[in-house]
């Protein structure tokens, strides 16, 4: 979901549970199967121009993926296992290549490998949590038009339309901020507390498994299942294009259900992408999205309708805030925060009990398996250790980045006052430091958690006339920084995994977040050109800009902002919540496991049941697959589902610039209800 799905990946996403299995099955645990020992290059040598071509072709390419699940649904599953395997396809392809036109070409290494998942991961992560989906885009003037002119704290003026250049500007001067933050702290994360950082140890389990003898002959299996999925999922949306001559036309306007059920937004839209993304998601996830989906779409909103003229005004549009969609928008809001703040509470008492735990046993003796586990990891700790960088360079990276963002971001968001980035600077590396260490511990990133207190406090703050810019700009100042401060880690985890240098890590970490920052502005517009991006009854509903503008508007407002009777629901719904999370906690796995996840029920309250199904296809498929063929289906899931999506993500670019050349398809396919 935007921000929540890159934040809560290990619950929200759920990827790890499948992924996994791929992770496991390419051989070899974080060592690689003791290849240790081989010689491991310098950090020069680990970061190459073939790698950088190949981070810039991977992170091009799935940003205009994440950027279509941005601006449709807002749920974007994890990426990293795919883009680790094509880094592996595309260099292994270019060296076996190189070497048959007996080209003497340098090895490629398990670090040129990380070096570039690192890379490319950093390019496309601008897109998933540059607020192209959420927080920038709610500054645009159709979001403010749909929180309603007439909304007390919507004050006139308070949007700012897209652009490439203050984009681009905003987004280099905030990721480079949360580049700086925590390097001096990653002896302490990583060796000396050794948290687990459970997505980048997974990352280099895969990375030392593809550099096996047995890794290899695996991966060659997956990406052959990945290539072969790509191009079915890409012609298969090539075909879907010719019927789609029309607003309402196509296979995603199948009404699979019958009439009366597409109405309600309940049908199967052929995407393959959501198909892919659902086989990637948990079990739980994919129904959690099917029980909102029914409860939201199948109960609540028909019963909500028959109290037109009662609860809201009959002669008030449908899509209006003081109509049907402000209950739609403020309970997502509600189960969103519900589900965000005891989760946020849970990991930092689980963090605060640990960092206490560790300070207690520091005097205690060493355990019988201290001196195994000290040899295990010597060398791991020594290529970790030396590749030196100065504490210096962090802290005058620090405060250089910040007093460019102290003048520029000012310029750019007049409501924004200098002294609003000042605290938030000087906040962000303690909050970014909790967030790290919880994410170390969890693998729950709660970035977005801090960007919305951040928002809430400084839309209260800037009052009814600047509040809503601020803060939504606030929220995006904040939370960047205190993410990528816990992606650095997760990097520096897996760096330490597979002997690459920290140094070579943090450079390759620096140059991705450049190339997003370019990348993903572009990407941005391609689609917000050539679609319509925000229309609630469109394909781009791009629903977390409505969400965290309305947000921002109950800051400044309280709940004055709310429709008729919409607190009490907005009351119930984030007790709810907080009441299945708490049963998920306190109930045996058992049980526990089989409670829904409030913040996957949250997305089709506002985005609609079609995708919920799609991705219930996809969980389908999985749970089929498992049955017949477990082994295999560990192994092959991952690639599938990352071909689909690829897939069908890629046909965005072709289909983008055809409608930006006013080339419309030749058939429309309709349907209706007889006479």
């Amino acid at each position: 979901m935007e921000e929540e799905s890159k934040a809560a990946r290990h619950e929200i996403e759920g990827g790890n549970d499948v992924e996994g299995g791929g992770v496991e099955a390419a051989g070899g645990g974080a060592g690689g199967g003791g290849e240790c020992s081989k010689e491991t290059p310098p950090w020069s040598e680990q970061i190459t121009a073939r790698g950088l071509v190949a981070s810039l072709a991977i992170g091009i390419m799935y940003s205009v993926i994440v950027m279509k699940l941005n601006l449709t649904t807002g749920l974007v599953p994890t990426l990293n296992v795919s883009a680790a395997l094509l880094a592996f396809v595309l260099l292994r392809s270019w060296t076996d290549l190189l070497r048959r036109a007996g080209v003497v070409s340098r090895p490629f290494t398990r670090q040129e490998n990380n070096v570039v998942q690192t890379c490319a991961v950093a390019c496309y992560s601008i897109s998933v949590g540059g607020g192209f989906g959420s927080y920038l885009l709610g500054l645009d003037r159709k979001t403010y038009e749909l929180a309603g002119a007439d909304t007390p704290g919507n004050v006139p003026g308070s949007y700012k339309e897209p652009g490439i250049g203050w984009m681009t500007t905003f987004l280099f001067v905030v990721s480079f901020v949360g580049l700086m933050a925590l390097v001096p702290l990653r002896k302490i994360m990583i060796i000396d507390y050794k948290l687990s950082y459970p997505s980048g140890t997974a990352t280099a389990v895969l990375i030392n498994g593809f550099h096996t003898m047995k890794g290899d002959q695996m991966a060659k299996k997956q990406v052959r299942g990945f290539t072969k999925y790509f191009a079915l999922s890409f012609i298969w949306s090539f075909f879907q294009w010719f019927y789609t001559g029309g607003d309402v036309c196509g296979f995603s306007q199948f009404p699979t259900f019958g009439l009366q059920a597409y109405k309600h937004t309940f049908f199967f839209d052929f995407s393959l992408t959501y198909v892919g993304a659902g086989m990637i998601c948990s079990h739980l996830v994919n129904v959690s999205l099917i029980l909102g989906a029914v409860l939201s779409w199948g109960v609540m909103w028909p019963l909500m309708r028959d109290l037109k003229g009662n609860w809201y005004p009959a002669t008030v549009s449908e899509s209006s805030m003081r109509s049907l969609q402000g209950y739609k928008v403020f309970i997502s809001i509600a189960l969103i925060l519900g589900d965000g703040m005891y989760n946020f509470l849970k990991v930092t008492a689980f963090t605060a009990s640990n960092m206490h735990q560790t300070f207690r046993n520091k005097g205690l003796k060493p355990g019988p398996d201290h001196d195994t586990m000290v040899l295990d990891d010597l060398q791991r700790n020594e290529v970790f250790m030396s590749e030196y960088i100065p504490n210096w360079l962090a802290y005058s990276g620090y405060v250089l980045f910040s007093v460019i963002s102290l003048f520029s971001i000012p310029h750019i968001f007049p409501e924004v006052k200098w002294y609003y980035i000042v605290i938030a600077y000087i906040a962000a590396p303690a909050l970014g430091f909790c967030n790290a260490y919880g994410a170390g511990l969890t693998d729950m990133n709660m970035a977005y958690n801090y960007g919305k207190v951040a928002l809430f406090i400084l839309a209260a703050w800037a009052g009814k006339d600047s509040g809503v810019v601020a803060g939504l700009v606030g929220c995006g100042l904040v939370k960047s920084v205190v993410s990528i401060s816990a992606d650095l880690m997760h990097d520096f985890k897996t760096a330490h995994l597979t002997l690459t240098s920290p140094r070579s890590m943090l450079l390759s970490q620096a140059v991705g977040t450049a190339m997003g920052c370019v990348v993903a502005p572009l990407t941005f517009f391609l689609f917000y050109k050539a679609f319509d991006v925000g229309n609630p009854d469109g394909s781009f509903k791009a629903p977390y800009a409505l969400i965290y503008r309305n947000m921002a508007i109950l800051g400044v407002e309280g709940f004055s902002a709310l429709p008729h009777h919409c607190l009490q629901l907005c009351y119930g719904f984030f007790a709810f919540a907080v009441g299945a999370n708490l049963m998920r906690d306190i109930f045996p796995s058992t049980y526990g496991r089989w409670i829904p996840l409030p913040m996957a029920m949250a997305v089709p309250f506002l985005v609609g049941a079609s995708f919920a199904i799609d991705m219930f296809v996809g969980t389908l498929i999985v749970f089929a697959w498992h049955r017949f063929n477990s082994k295999k289906a560990a192994l092959m899931i991952p690639a599938v589902a990352s071909g689909l999506i690829c897939g069908d993500g890629l046909w965005v670019l072709p289909s983008s610039l055809l409608a930006l050349a006013k080339i419309k398809p030749p058939i429309c396919m309709q349907f209706v209800k007889p006479l």
